[in-house]
């Protein structure tokens, strides 16, 4: 097979993937014109239609779709050939990219990219911190992270550090002008900061009590979906926030912020490296995995 031929299945099978030429172009270290090229000159050869392409999408024929399945285990298999190359070196070597949420990816990071890199300097490491939910397999990432509850079928997870906690936390000067809330029943008679994904999808403050979930919905005026903004909103007197309490700790600890309903704390929520079951793990990500793990 000419080097051009393997060249040319390597772009089709990344476009196959990513449905998306662009994306395509940006893993494999050229630009979309050159990955469309790449892919135009299969199907002239093959003399197949491998590709439907509108402006705005691009689907697989049944040829293509054939042809994809036969290639992914393929170059699967080319892929640990050539990690398995690591063990010749003294570190591992390559990118590995992981997508983390926005709010939680400084908390697991802040201790470990520095040795990480340091122990292994042929890893690049790439970390895509957003809070927005994303197909790790469509968008090309090795990994992600996240809690439990948002993992779907086909991933190994695998628990990592630290262990969350929310914290309902509001100003000195807020409680100047309202009672501390002594139940999450309280919280009806006090302005709450709404939390919402980057979807504007909002999501409920958790609390728990003898081993029983409470749900509780705010209404306030104001809606965030970055943690960040919402401490800043709850230090300028706005209302009470729900965020990690590792977020908010700086803050409670100087006294700007005082945390409420400890008690009722909802439970610690694990966090969760994952990425696809069947994709083959290298030593990049084995050592990020090792990094993090409890």
């Amino acid at each position: 097979m000419r080097s051009t031929d393997l060249s040319e299945l390597a772009a089709f099978d990344a476009v196959a993937r990513h449905r998306n030429f662009r994306r395509a172009g940006e893993e494999r270290g050229v630009t979309a014109s050159a990955i469309s090229h790449a892919v135009g000159n299969l199907e002239a050869r093959v003399g197949i239609r491998l590709l439907n392409r509108t402006t705005r999408s691009v689907s697989l024929t049944d040829a293509g779709a054939m042809l994809l399945a036969q290639l992914s285990p393929a170059f699967g298999e080319i892929g640990s050939a050539l990690d398995a190359l690591n063990q010749f070196r003294d570190t591992p070597f390559g990118k590995v990219r992981i997508n983390a949420p926005n709010s939680v990816a400084p908390f697991v990071f802040r201790s470990v990219i520095g040795p990480l890199i340091a122990q292994n300097p042929g890893l690049q490491l790439e970390i895509v911190a957003t809070d927005r939910l994303v197909d790790i397999v469509e968008e090309g990432f090795d990994a992600g992270i996240r809690r439990g509850e948002s993992l779907r079928d086909g991933m190994t997870a695998v628990k990592i550090k630290p262990r969350l906690r929310f914290a309902v936390v509001g100003s000195t000067a807020y409680f100047e002008h309202h009672p501390l809330p002594k139940t999450p029943d309280d919280l009806r008679h006090h302005v709450c900061i709404r939390n919402i994904y980057p979807s504007g999808k909002p999501y409920a403050w958790e609390f728990s009590r003898a081993g029983k979930i409470i749900e509780f919905e705010p209404n306030g005026s104001l809606s965030l979906d970055d943690h960040e903004l919402m401490v800043e909103a709850a230090l300028s007197g706005v209302g009470l926030a729900y965020v990690w309490e590792e977020r908010a700790r700086p803050y409670i600890e100087n006294g700007s912020l005082i945390e409420c309903l400890a008690s009722w704390s909802a439970p610690e929520d694990w966090l969760y490296l994952y990425y696809p079951t069947r994709k083959y793990l290298s030593a990049g990500l084995r050592a990020v995995i090792d990094a993090l793990r409890v």
